[in-house]
């Protein structure tokens, strides 16, 4: 694979916790304009690498690199103005404002932010306000969420928490986006929705993912390829549907014998 392609790579990245390895040794690239899937049992390390390439947690060794540049151990807020941005298993929302107000957060360096311009130059502030406003409405309206514009965050349900998360990545210039079990506790109709808007920012904006998914319905349907991960490191990677029949995913699963099936 051409280096320049590929918009995250992983070198030999590991973190330990005592004597106990997380994430042992890994390695891997994520291509640039790619849905990536990482899947494997609980323990295998998951969410500890997720954490280490969004800035949450610094290495014991190894190396991460966003489109070449070394980001290894670079805080998430720097990450964030790069472009590597992380959505979590629980939502984060600003449950007393409403799904416009929290996708109006998202933009950093906002002029109201600074007392002295929000008193100098009110007409900035407004203008610019009402700019960010616009986006936000897009977004919103890009999610089939716009009969929930002026909901309260607090009150949505877990899917519709999920798609709010997914909006907040379409109010910056998100390069790489870490997925972290968007689909947990989610509706199948609302995952369908879900998936519709990854696939659609993927394919018409450009947006490169990578996810954590325990669903393989989910993951056939977004996933190429797929990294399967164990005892911290990279155990496989093909399509979806090579992993389901690979004879080490599936010991590394279930045990001999068993076969993975997809969600119902």
């Amino acid at each position: 694979m051409d280096q320049e392609q590929n918009i995250l790579q992983i070198e030999n990245l590991s973190k330990y916790f005592g004597g106990l390895a997380a994430v042992s040794d890994c390695s891997l690239k994520i291509k640039k304009g790619s849905i990536t899937g990482i899947i494997g049992p609980n323990g295998s390390g998951k969410t500890t690498l997720f954490n280490l390439i969004a800035g949450n947690l610094k290495s014991s060794q190894g190396k991460v690199l966003f489109n070449n540049e070394d980001v290894t151990d670079v805080p998430s807020y720097e990450l964030f103005s790069k472009g590597i941005l992380r959505t979590f298993q629980i939502a984060h929302e600003f449950t007393n404002l409403s799904v416009l107000e929290n996708l109006m957060m998202v933009p950093a360096n906002q002029s109201g932010e600074n007392l002295m311009t929000a008193l100098l130059k009110p007409s900035l502030v407004r203008t610019e306000e009402l700019k960010v406003k616009q986006k936000a409405q897009d977004v919103v309206d890009f999610l089939n969420l716009t009969h929930l514009s002026n909901e309260l965050a607090g009150n949505l349900s877990g899917g519709q928490k999920k798609l709010l998360e997914l909006g907040r990545t379409m109010m910056v210039d998100a390069k790489l986006v870490l997925l972290d079990e968007v689909g947990a506790g989610v509706n199948r109709t609302l995952l369908k929705d879900l998936g519709t808007a990854i696939l659609k920012l993927n394919k018409e904006e450009g947006y490169t993912f990578c996810m954590i998914e325990h669903d393989m319905e989910f993951i056939s349907r977004l996933c190429n390829p797929v990294i399967v991960m164990a005892e911290g490191s990279v155990l496989f990677e093909g399509t979806a549907e090579e992993a389901k029949k690979d004879e080490k995913v599936i010991e590394s699963y279930l045990g001999r014998g068993s076969k993975i099936k997809d969600e119902n």
